[in-house]
């Protein structure tokens, strides 16, 4: 293993170690640094390595500016039966940064270059301040102080981590002038972000069915409301075959998870535009607002380059144990799903996700055994029209809610109807 434009190898945690991290944040695609290993690339390990994460992420948080919270993540990994610390740093929106002690200059910028990391020339400085973003949701103002974050708090401590007094600082919920911004906005308990989960019976947008909301809360709130949604859309159908059952979701559950998080964590919210999630027949279609970053490649996106469009979202979603590490999520989707799953435009990034080419074999079987199921409930009425739903459970097999639902069934389709009260009233079966 050698070291690349991308990847640094220290034996130990040095004291420069934020020199490195800011070459990389400065940098167009980011990179890693593994602790433990040397220059040659050989594998030494590290001791005590939590203490020394610890180390890490408390460096990095007091000693970078503009603040990288969000940006890095401290992992530990085992090779060769021995423990080494990897650092992955992403490439940041708000470039220049520079190592806080020695302000935005030669001395305290520095970005990859090949295999090293080199001071920052002052004509690139000042070029790269002057393209700074400004409209990140971190520098906009709440359109409202007096925000609650009773869910926050409370998704926190489902974690066991606890928001003290000064939790808005900490997690970067404050303007320069102390007021509350959109970050904050999107994380209190009330605010005006609608998110919406649409279905459909067409294959366009004509005949919609439903149109549920779950948003105008916290986004963390309205993020998993949406995945146990789609959970429960996304329905198991099984086969029953004379050697095994199989079994059969719409979509694979962990890329449509990482394609849920990846659109409320990377959505433009800028513009006040709420990522959308369609459900059709054939397809579940996941869209978010903003299009790839300047600069950045559609190869850069689908090789895990980690460019976090809301840092801030990127840390609490992190914090709270719903993004595992810094990259993961599109490689995460790819092992199942193909590029043609992602359309690129200008504005819009939209994932579509077809429903498993299988399930039609196993929604042939499935509706050939509620064929016969209705069957055998009529000939049961037929032969006595006063059975209760009770008895027709104990003759089908089925559970009582399971007669009742294919009952109603019958009724919608006018193949059955009820005469006479509950009790001591009869069924009547209407042409078939």
């Amino acid at each position: 293993m050698t070291e690349t434009r991308r990847t640094e190898y220290k034996l130990k945690l040095t004291d420069d170690l934020e020199r490195e991290v800011v070459g990389f944040l400065n940098s167009h695609s980011g990179g890693f640094i593994f602790i433990g290993i040397n220059k040659d690339g050989k594998i030494i390990g590290v001791e005590n390595t939590d203490q020394v994460q610890l180390k890490i992420k408390d460096r990095l948080k007091n000693n970078i500016l503009p603040s990288c919270l969000g940006l890095f993540d401290v992992i530990v990994e085992e090779k060769e039966d021995k423990e080494i610390i990897k650092i992955i740093v992403a490439s940041g929106p708000e470039k220049p940064y520079y190592i806080s002690k020695r302000g935005m200059s030669e001395k305290g910028c520095f970005i990859r270059i090949g295999s090293a990391t080199e001071p920052m020339p002052v004509r690139m400085i000042e070029d790269l301040f002057a393209r700074r973003t400004r409209n990140s949701i971190g520098k906009i103002v709440s359109p409202r102080q007096d925000l609650s974050f009773i869910q926050l708090k409370i998704y926190y401590e489902s974690v066991r981590l606890s928001l003290n007094k000064y939790f808005a600082k900490s997690l970067e919920l404050l303007t320069e002038n102390g007021k509350y911004n959109y970050v904050a906005y999107l994380m209190a308990d009330e605010n005006g972000i609608p998110i919406k989960v649409a279905k459909y019976s067409s294959l366009d947008r004509v005949e919609l069915v439903e149109n549920n909301e779950y948003g105008y809360c916290s986004l963390i709130k309205a993020t998993n409301s949406v995945l146990e949604k789609l959970e429960i859309e996304n329905k198991t159908l099984a086969q029953i075959t004379s050697r095994r059952r199989i079994e059969e979701r719409l979509w694979e559950p962990v890329a449509i998870r990482e394609a849920v998080i990846n659109a409320f964590v990377h959505n433009d919210y800028s513009r006040e535009i709420p990522p959308k999630f369609e459900i059709f027949p054939d397809r579940l279609e996941i869209t978010s607002y903003g299009g790839l970053f300047e600069g950045m490649t559609e190869e850069d996106f689908f090789s895990g380059l980690s460019l976090p469009k809301n840092k801030q979202l990127m840390r609490i979603f992190h914090d709270l144990g719903m993004v595992e590490q810094l990259g993961s999520g599109i490689p995460r989707i790819l092992k199942t799903y193909s590029k043609d799953t992602f359309i690129f435009s200008e504005n819009f990034m939209r994932m579509i996700f077809p429903v498993n080419p299988n399930i039609s074999t196993v929604e042939k079987t499935v509706e050939k055994t509620v064929e016969k199921t209705v069957e055998k409930i009529l000939d049961l009425i037929k032969e006595s029209p006063q059975i209760t739903q009770k008895e027709l459970a104990e003759k089908t097999g089925l559970s009582r809610r399971g007669v009742e639902w294919n009952i109603e069934k019958l009724k919608q389709k006018g193949l059955l109807k009820r005469v006479g009260p509950d009790k001591g009233g009869q069924w009547k079966i209407l042409e078939r």
